[in-house]
């Protein structure tokens, strides 16, 4: 029997949701609400029949759920509140807790809440997302789906890091890797569209405002970029991705500051906006550094450089590389910065069509190219929703 399923994913000042009809994965309306908690905040959703952007005062994610829901019924996609069967969360970090999605429990609750000192920036919202949703439907069964889920697979040598083992032991410090639903859904999809064979050995980066790059061998994570906190790996868009750890005690005396400023710091004010001094938008860096801007230019050439080591040294993970998966809001619309992360990469055998990557279209390799290059928008609500159909069904 088919069910109406709503995957919901909550980032630091936004919610994305999507509805599907269940297990045909029919999708009955797509919408976002942004800029949650401040002036341009505002609400839009698209069905197959219509679509709508709504500038709303916003105060938090309780009160955008709240209007969601009114646009679920407003809509027609939704009559009553009780055909909604189940919601899927996205929730960064469930430490090693959880390597599947669960149910929602005041246990798993808990949980989430515990490991937010890991995740500041998604685990406080994706945890009050849960809540609202216990508010507003009740009767729905909730169901989490764990942003290092799909990398439990990553082996011990490659998640451990050099520190005194009972660190380990006691506090679970180690690897875990993030943006689970977008790797597992753009591996599993690029295995689909070019075969088991040219992908046994991928390679998939996930570049947004948060990015992360994964070594995916035979269907599974061997590594992955981000670390003990989504903090870890590249350079993104307000975080800083790897540093000497000897700058933050260094930095923590020099400014006078607490171990809670330098954590604020190194997510919200650093990376591509902290190098930048602009934004952390790429598009506009991108912008400025056309117009000249030097600053702007480092931030990008750091970006890229960040983003080829990690794919050089999952190579070796892998012992070579069939195909390269692009994805996310910067690596599916941003040629440039695709250009730029492949110029360097000719002793891999990547070479690139510069036409069909401007096109951003699916396949961009030149024909001589020895490694497959795609670019494959992801759909992590998808991921979401089977994980809600799997968890219910048991």
């Amino acid at each position: 029997m088919s069910k109406k399923i709503l995957a919901i994913n909550s980032g630091s000042s936004s919610i994305k949701f999507k509805l599907y009809l269940m297990p045909e994965e029919k999708l009955l309306i797509s919408g976002s609400a942004e800029n949650l908690g401040s002036s341009t905040s505002q609400l839009s959703y698209k069905t197959d029949k219509t679509g709508e952007t709504r500038q709303l005062p916003l105060k938090n994610h309780s009160e955008a759920i709240d209007h969601i829901i009114d646009i679920l019924m407003s809509s027609g996609v939704v009559q009553d509140k009780s055909e909604i069967y189940g919601v899927g969360h996205r929730i960064s970090h469930g430490g090693s807790y959880y390597t599947h999605a669960v149910a929602v429990t005041p246990e798993v609750e808990k949980r989430i809440d515990e490991l937010k000192v890991l995740s500041p920036l998604h685990n406080p919202n994706g945890l009050a997302g849960i809540k609202a949703f216990e508010k507003f439907l009740p009767d729905a069964k909730e169901v989490v789906t764990f942003d290092n889920s799909f990398h439990h697979t990553i082996p011990k040598k490659a998640y451990m890091y050099a520190l005194p083992y009972e660190f380990y032991e006691k506090y679970q410090i180690r690897r875990y890797g993030f943006h689970a639903p977008s790797h597992q859904y753009v591996s599993e999809k690029a295995r689909e569209l070019f075969g088991k064979e040219k992908t046994r050995r991928m390679i998939t980066c996930h570049l947004g405002n948060g990015s992360s790059i994964s070594a995916i061998l035979d269907g599974k994570s061997v590594n992955s970029s981000m670390g003990f906190t989504p903090l870890a790996g590249v350079v993104m868009g307000t975080r800083c991705g790897d540093i000497d750890p000897e700058i933050i005690p260094f930095l923590e005396e020099k400014l006078n500051i607490d171990s809670h400023e330098i954590r604020r710091i190194m997510n919200e004010d650093s990376g591509l906006k902290g190098l930048s001094g602009i934004s952390n938008d790429e598009r506009e860096i991108e912008s400025a550094a056309k117009n000249g801007n030097e600053r702007a230019q480092l931030a990008l050439d750091v970006f890229v450089h960040s983003i080829q080591q990690y794919i050089g040294a999952y190579t070796t993970d892998l012992d070579g590389l069939d195909t390269l998966v692009f994805t996310a809001g910067i690596g599916e619309h941003a040629a440039y910065i695709r250009s730029q992360i492949c110029k360097n990469l000719d002793y891999l055998g990547v070479k690139i069509d510069e036409e069909k990557n401007k096109n951003n279209e699916l396949s961009i390799e030149a024909p001589d190219s020895k490694v497959k290059v795609a670019v494959i928008p992801t759909n992590e609500e998808i991921i979401i929703a089977r994980d809600v159909m799997k968890v219910t069904q048991q």
